[in-house]
């Protein structure tokens, strides 16, 4: 019985205990996918012109000459800046002979000290031969993958020059001192590095795009090809590759593109954005779709490859394709373009393989006599090496990374951003708004109350802000028993969420001791709204990579997005009769840092902003790109005008870090 009764006893007490807790909701509503919902809306708008424009330009040819014109200049300027082309430096560093065919180990350096390698399949014969450039996919492995494609190609004729991309094969970037790669694959690699890269104005997408050009580039050096006759295939990772180099390198004279071709309006929608090589900021915001590269490639011969069950959307790849008839029916060339559908998942099995190499022979070498595959023998990894360690970064000690070519880049600008800061304040402003997609709101906002609840030492009222055109603001005021005219508004930005804040009683005591009034907000993304941690996938390092990539996608930055949110706290605290009046503090931690310091120096408003626990400049997240979360806080292009540093300086002392 006594056992019972203290039973009793504690589960009293802990239902009083869970009682005690605050409850930090203030929106009306519940709805954890609302944010990515908001975003997709701004995808789907932007798709949606982007659906009337190519219409309007399928008409004639002289209108869609117009809108490549159009989208190539669009593509170009969202590319960023290339490298100036130095020597090749190539070698070959050895040679396998197999059946049939011969295999060349091949170094060459896309910008001085990028080393890239790569296996060229040679036909029996003398030539010049026809040759594809196969583009790898995401395995680690790389070029070794593509040995099947490369050795069948070069079988029936056609040579083919196998190279490994960025953070795969031989190139793997974030390794140990013995080579081992500290990630748990090429795709997460890809992702880490592209975040530093945006930073400073360019992309992993932009690196492989060079580093392919430059392949072209040797393969017009070699005697024994035809560089009249040169084509390029790629699956997956490859085939993305290969979309974005096809639409600007015209030496390509033919294209298979396998297991990447499909809508990218619904591949955000159905499984969110894919690994950061994959996508190239402001995409969405120019109206680029996944089909628009390629039909800057019409009306050159193009196989699209698809299989029914691959993950990569079959129904997304029959609209891009109905697309591209359209396309190529405007240049009267319809028979150039073709979709091949294997009864198949990812990747490219025989009957991709065959269709391919069927496909090349009827383009560069005037043959469409079906090519069948026959029994290849797999050739051993360490005949296919080029390096003597197995990685460019252990062999050669000059080896360039891409994160020390992006720290490098940075540095290069430090100067730009010196003489960007030293403008008068209204120019600097116009840019930091570019860069963060936003103009200032002009709407008012509209305040709900949401409810209320009366403590033992102050009162709290909870709110909902809306302007028009943006997600809602859920925040909540704490008003002590007594305040003072001299009292401070602190609005306080926790990014662990406001209920963390709001049930943490020495810091909510230490506040209401101080007679301040306390306004604690989830900017989007945050709290009410966050994310499902269940989809985002692990391997991107961030616990919001979908929102944030859309928002970069849409060119609209999660920093951005955020500091509008800012402004509706403040415009509310600057309105609301409790609370006019007195002084504004900014209060931020972890992920919110950046978002508070561009807000703060926008917002004359707040007088005073403290940062702790924060990424301190963006400088930072360019050299350590193994850390969470950095695509929260990229603005595309910024270490070409400022670092975080820079605008605190621009706002005379009013913030500072206090960590």
């Amino acid at each position: 019985m006594r056992y019972q009764l203290l039973s009793l006893v504690l589960f009293a007490c802990s239902l009083t205990a869970a009682q005690a807790q605050t409850n930090a909701s203030a929106l009306p509503w519940k709805n954890n996918l609302a944010y990515n919902s908001y975003l997709m809306r701004a995808v789907h708008q932007q798709y949606a012109t982007r659906l009337t424009e190519i219409a309007e330009a399928t008409a004639s040819k002289k209108a869609i000459l117009r809108y490549q014109e159009s989208r190539r200049a669009r593509y170009r300027s969202i590319l960023g800046d290339l490298p100036k082309k130095a020597s090749l430096n190539a070698r070959v560093t050895g040679t396998s002979q197999q059946k049939g065919f011969r295999v060349e180990r091949i170094i060459f350096e896309s910008a001085p000290h990028r080393y890239v390698t790569g296996n060229l399949y040679l036909p029996e014969g003398k030539g010049p031969f026809p040759v594809t450039l196969s583009l790898s996919g995401h395995g680690m492995n790389g070029k070794v993958s593509d040995q099947r494609v490369a050795a069948l190609f070069a079988l029936h004729g056609i040579a083919c020059f196998a190279v490994d991309p960025v953070a795969q094969g031989e190139r793997l970037q974030l390794i140990d001192a013995k080579g081992s790669t500290l990630t748990r694959g090429s795709t997460t690699e890809h992702t880490l590095l592209n975040a530093g890269a945006n930073l400073v104005g360019t992309s992993v997408a932009a690196y492989e795009y060079w580093d392919n050009t430059r392949a072209i580039d040797y393969l017009e050096t070699r005697a024994d090809l035809d560089k009249n006759k040169i084509g390029c295939i790629g699956s997956s990772g490859g085939g993305t590759q290969t979309t974005y180099l096809i639409a600007l390198d015209d030496r390509i004279k033919a294209a298979t593109v396998c297991s990447y071709v499909s809508r990218r309006e619904r591949v955000l929608e159905m499984s969110g954005p894919s690994d950061g090589c994959q996508h190239i900021p402001y995409e969405g915001r120019e109206h680029l779709e996944i089909s628009d590269f390629l039909t800057l490639f019409a009306p050159k011969p193009l196989l699209i490859m698809s299989g029914l069950y691959d993950f990569v959307d079959y129904w997304g790849a029959t609209q891009s394709y109905e697309e591209l008839k359209k396309v190529y029916a405007a240049f009267g060339e319809y028979k150039k373009v073709n979709l091949f559908t294997a009864e198949s998942g990812h990747g490219m099995p025989q009957p991709k393989r065959e269709a391919a190499a069927t496909f090349f022979r009827t383009w560069l070498a005037n043959d469409a006599t079906p090519v069948t595959e026959g029994s290849i023998a797999a050739i051993p990894e360490k005949e296919l090496l080029c390096t003597n360690t197995g990685q460019v970064a252990t062999a050669f000690p000059d080896a360039v990374s891409v994160m020390q070519y992006n720290e490098s880049l940075a540095k290069d600008y430090a100067p730009q951003r010196a003489a960007f800061i030293k403008q008068d304040k209204a120019a600097v402003t116009k840019q930091v708004l570019a860069l963060l997609g936003i103009e200032m709101p002009q709407e008012k906002i509209r305040v709900e109350a949401t409810g209320t609840t009366a403590a033992r030492t102050y009162t709290l009222n909870k709110y909902q802000l809306l302007r028009a055109g943006q997600m809602p603001v859920p925040c909540v005021v704490l008003t002590p028993e007594k305040v003072t005219a001299a009292a401070t508004v602190v609005l306080y930005l926790n990014a662990a969420g406001k209920e963390a804040i709001l049930n943490d009683d020495a810091t909510v005591g230490n506040y209401m001791n101080r007679g301040d009034i306390l306004v604690l907000a989830d900017l989007r993304g945050f709290g009410e709204t966050t994310d499902p941690a269940e989809l985002n996938d692990l391997k991107y390092w961030s616990k919001e990579y979908r929102n944030a990539m859309l928002s970069l996608h849409t060119g609209q930055p999660i920093i951005g997005q955020r500091v509008v949110d800012v402004r509706s706290v403040v415009d509310f605290m600057s309105s609301e009769p409790s609370l006019q009046g007195h002084p504004i503090k900014l209060v931020a931690n972890g992920l919110y840092g950046p978002t508070a310091i561009h807000a703060a120096y926008l917002d004359d408003r707040i007088k005073a902003t403290e940062v702790a626990r924060s990424c301190k400049s963006f400088v930072q997240l360019v050299q350590e790109p193994m850390q969470n979360d950095a695509y929260t806080n990229v603005l595309y292009g910024v270490l070409k005008y400022y670092d975080l540093k820079d605008l605190m300086d621009k706002a005379d002392g009013r913030i500072r870090f206090v960590d």
